[in-house]
């Protein structure tokens, strides 16, 4: 949809080029924010087609994906009519051999220009496993007036979770293209962190129990800043690195950490809990639930130091709201 909210300009001089890029810049598309814009030679567009690769998670498999319907829209294309969207399933292994993807082709009603888009359909999915992508796709993929096959627009999103194979795509690409600051931030500090909208920094030690707060601060009336899990323990520095994230946030009015001490015990946890307040000369309101291993010892050590302590994680999350109130 970037076309028709005016993200796309066709212009025909250098200086109309300016002015069309200092329009886009800044806007925003969809919830997103444009943070630069790519130039390039403007194209004799004969037809647009669509070519993708992704996970088919309904499949359990991978998939390539070659539509004559390309262009705009190519989501409401996906949902009204599926028959338009030719797929092949190929072995993972070996990956798709050309007659596979010549019957691709054929199937999509493409066959006038299979020689050509067999050779960029192979150049495409070689870009799958070099670069560790969850999807791949060209969208317009451009016949031209002269029969050429040209890459109009493109995008890759890659498996973050094989950054470090790619570091240089991260160095060049991750900070420029990263939509909201304290994601960017937090990814740096390698801290697992999404912004939300509300005025409650959150503070989880595992996925589910932060999760799991995030609904409790909602049903006490709040609304969480963010989700940030800090792991199985709950080291100093490392609640002392999140709570720094948290704070660059101006909307932030008071911090919940919701802790269970396991393997981790309370006391030791509260110790460093005390220390990254001070650290930080946290003057907003600040509450942690702590349960586990020692956790009356923890509870006692957080209450001398003046941290408001909750019984358990609903009485918790009343405080926290209460007290941003």
């Amino acid at each position: 949809g970037r076309g028709k909210a005016g993200g796309i300009a066709v212009v025909r001089t250098p200086e109309e080029a300016r002015a069309a890029a200092q329009r886009i810049i800044g806007m925003d598309i969809k919830g997103f924010k444009v943070p630069l814009v790519y130039c390039e030679t403007a194209l004799d567009i004969a037809r647009e087609v669509y070519l993708g690769f992704t996970v088919d998670r309904d499949n359990r498999a991978n998939v390539l994906m070659l539509s004559a319907q390309g262009g705009m829209e190519i989501e409401q294309v996906a949902e009204e009519s599926p028959e338009a969207i030719a797929r092949l399933y190929p072995n993972p292994w070996r990956g798709p051999l050309d007659f596979e993807i010549t019957q691709l082709v054929f199937d999509s009603g493409l066959g006038e220009h299979a020689r050509a888009l067999t050779a960029l359909i192979n150049k495409l999915y070689r870009a799958i496993p070099d670069f560790d992508a969850l999807t791949a796709e060209i969208n317009p993929l451009v016949i031209t007036g002269e029969g050429k096959v040209v890459a109009g627009d493109a995008k890759l999103e890659t498996d973050e979770n094989a950054d470090y194979r790619h570091r240089d795509l991260v160095e060049k690409y991750g900070e420029i293209l990263e939509t909201d600051p304290y994601e960017a931030e937090a990814k740096r500090r390698r801290l697992t962190y999404v912004s939300l909208d509300g005025e409650i920094g959150i503070i989880g030690n595992g996925a589910g129990l932060c999760m799991g707060t995030l609904d409790l601060v909602a049903r006490a009336g709040g609304s969480a800043a963010n989700f940030c899990d800090i792991g199985g323990g709950a080291r100093a520095e490392v609640v002392q690195n999140a709570m720094e994230v948290i704070l660059m946030n101006p909307r932030v009015k008071g911090i919940l950490i919701n802790v269970f001490g396991g393997i981790t015990r309370g006391d030791e946890v509260a110790r460093g809990l005390v220390t990254a307040r001070d650290n930080l000369k946290l003057k907003l309101p600040l509450v942690v639930r702590l349960s586990g291993t020692n956790q009356e010892e923890g509870r006692e050590i957080l209450k001398q130091n003046g941290i408001e302590p909750g019984a358990n994680a609903w009485e918790a999350a009343q405080k926290i709201v209460a007290m941003t109130r």
